[in-house]
């Protein structure tokens, strides 16, 4: 699959990979950062953003997409950055490819198995009516009584994208989405052991991360390193910037 994705700077490659109802451009003023020392690659996957649209949506797919864009730009051990889902994402192509990599980084999600928690976002978006809608306004009143805060509404209707008739439509794809909710918490494959250099970062404010996960995170990644940022919940990136490029300039710069 050809992924749609955007680069940035120069220098030693590194991918980053958004969460569920997300795109490329979540990470793209982070990215910029980064960018200064790093070759960045800001990926959409599959079902996502510009990339292209499957009925297949699971990690495995994930990760096949996540090697094939590696074989195709002809990366040399790439360091992975992932959030959420894409932290998921990241750990899957891991355990898959354990030695090509050069590090890795999982923002804000475990190995563990998680139960379906979606459920409401999806049904909200679902219920749009996208063929009445004549403004992004009228999008935003729809979604607003089932999803009160003002940031999910925002954040989700950056999916969002014009046709030619000037309708709206969802760039992300909602029904296969759907239909495949419950293959974005499953667990990472335990008998697999990645001993790359790998750091898991958790927001303080989060329960995405709990302490009782470093178990089964050092079993997987004996190497890895659990920080947590303080003053953050699980949209670590955009809540504090700052903290987490500090975080990952120290990892990513030792040896």
């Amino acid at each position: 699959m050809n992924l749609h994705y955007r680069t940035l700077g120069e220098g030693q490659p590194v991918i980053i990979l958004h969460g569920i109802f997300g795109t490329s451009d979540n990470w793209q003023t982070f990215g910029k950062q980064l960018a200064t020392d790093y070759q960045i690659f800001l990926i959409d996957q599959r079902n996502h953003g510009l990339s292209p649209h499957s009925d297949t949506f699971d990690y495995p797919a994930m990760a096949e997409d996540i090697h094939e864009f590696i074989q195709q730009h002809q990366l040399d051990n790439p360091i992975i950055i992932g959030h959420s889902m894409g932290g998921k994402a990241a750990m899957f192509y891991a355990v898959t490819h354990p030695n090509e990599l050069a590090k890795l980084i999982v923002v804000d999600i475990a190995p563990r198995q998680y139960p379906v928690h979606h459920q409401h976002i999806l049904n909200a978006m679902s219920g749009v009516d996208l063929v009445s809608a004549t403004s992004r306004k009228d999008i935003e009143d729809q979604l607003k009584p089932h999803l009160p805060d003002f940031g999910v509404r925002q954040f989700l209707m950056k999916n969002l994208k014009r046709e030619d008739n000037n309708s709206f439509s969802w760039k992300l794809n909602l029904p296969v989405i759907q239909e495949n909710i419950e293959n974005v918490g499953v667990a990472v494959d335990t008998t697999v052991t990645v001993k790359k250099p790998t750091l898991f970062v958790r927001g303080a404010k989060s329960d995405y991360i709990r302490t009782e996960d470093k178990a089964l995170i050092q079993a997987i990644f004996p190497q890895a390193t659990v920080v947590t940022v303080e003053n953050a919940g699980h949209w670590v990136h955009a809540e504090q910037p700052k903290a987490l490029y500090k975080v990952l300039i120290e990892f990513l710069q030792t040896s």
